[in-house]
C-alpha cells in the first residue's frame, strides 16, 4: 500500500509545528505534511500574505509536484479549512489528481457568512494582542517577549486579516469526493453553517463534534487522529476498487 499524503494547514497564527503531536497516533501508511506558511517557523522572515489568494498561490507551488506522485488528503483547521477549499479548487482548474478527502475544522461553509464578523485585524495593537489572548491558540506567554512580537505580531495581524476579508464567489461546484468536518460544540458556529458544508459536494459530508470551544483540536487531538486514520484507510481502498 502507498503511503498517503496528509496537507495539513493551520489556524491564524499557526505553523507546521502545530502538528507535531499528530505524529504520535497517525497510522504508518499516512504520511503527515504539515505546510508551513509564510511568516513563521522556517519561512519567518517571508513576507506575510495579503490574501487568500496569495496564501492559496503560495501553497500550490509548494506542493503541485507532489500531488502527481500518490493519493493525498487535506486537513485545516479555520484559516487553513480555508486554503485547503480554495486549494482544492485551483487543482481542480489546474487539472492535477485531486485529494482523496478534505477534513475542514473549526469553520462553517464558506457560502455563508459568519455570524461574527467583527474586523480584529483592524484593532489598535493593545487590543489586538488581548483579544488574541481571549480566543486562545496562542500561549500567553509569547506576548511577554517583546522581539518575538516585532516579528510576529504582523504575521498573526495579516492572518487575521486575509481570514476575515475572505469572501466567497457565490458560486458552488460541488467537490466530487467525500468530505469530513470537525468543530467545537461551543463555538459560534450555527447548524446553517455547519450544514451548510453538505452542498459543496456530491458525495459523502460527515460532520463530527467535539467538546470545546474554538480550539478544541489540541484537547481531542487523538480522537480526531483517529478519525482521519480510518476515513483516509478507507478512502484509499475504495478509490483502489
Amino acid at each position: 500500500m502507498k503511503k498517503i499524503k496528509l496537507f495539513c494547514f493551520p489556524y491564524a497564527g499557526g505553523a507546521a509545528a502545530a502538528f507535531n503531536k499528530w505524529r504520535q497516533y497517525l497510522d504508518k501508511y499516512i504520511d503527515l505534511r504539515a505546510v508551513e506558511l509564510a511568516g513563521r517557523g522556517k519561512r519567518i522572515y517571508d513576507p506575510p500574505y495579503n490574501s487568500i489568494e496569495e496564501a492559496v498561490d503560495d501553497v500550490f507551488n509548494l506542493i503541485s509536484e507532489e500531488l502527481a506522485k500518490g493519493p493525498y488528503a487535506f486537513y485545516g483547521h479555520s484559516m487553513g479549512g480555508i486554503i485547503a477549499y480554495e486549494l482544492a479548487y485551483k487543482i481542480r482548474d489546474n487539472n492535477l489528481p485531486e485529494p482523496l478527502h478534505i477534513f475542514f475544522s473549526g469553520r462553517g461553509a464558506p457560502n455563508i457568512p459568519c455570524e461574527d464578523d467583527e474586523m480584529y485585524h483592524l484593532l489598535p495593537e493593545d487590543e489586538f494582542r488581548e483579544k488574541i489572548i481571549e480566543l486562545g491558540g496562542t500561549p500567553k506567554e509569547f506576548f511577554d517577549h517583546l522581539e518575538l512580537l516585532e516579528v510576529l505580531l504582523p504575521m498573526l495581524r495579516s492572518d487575521f486579516k486575509i481570514a476575515e476579508t475572505y469572501e466567497h464567489n457565490g458560486e458552488i461546484k460541488p467537490l466530487d469526493y467525500d468530505i469530513t468536518v470537525f468543530i467545537g460544540k461551543e463555538e459560534e458556529v450555527n447548524a446553517e453553517q455547519m450544514h451548510g458544508w453538505r452542498e459543496h459536494t456530491n458525495k459523502v459530508c460527515t460532520i463530527y463534534y467535539f467538546a470545546g470551544e474554538h480550539f478544541f483540536i489540541h484537547d481531542e487531538t487523538e480522537q480526531i487522529v483517529r478519525i482521519i486514520n480510518n476515513t483516509l484507510l478507507h478512502a484509499y481502498k475504495e478509490h483502489k476498487e
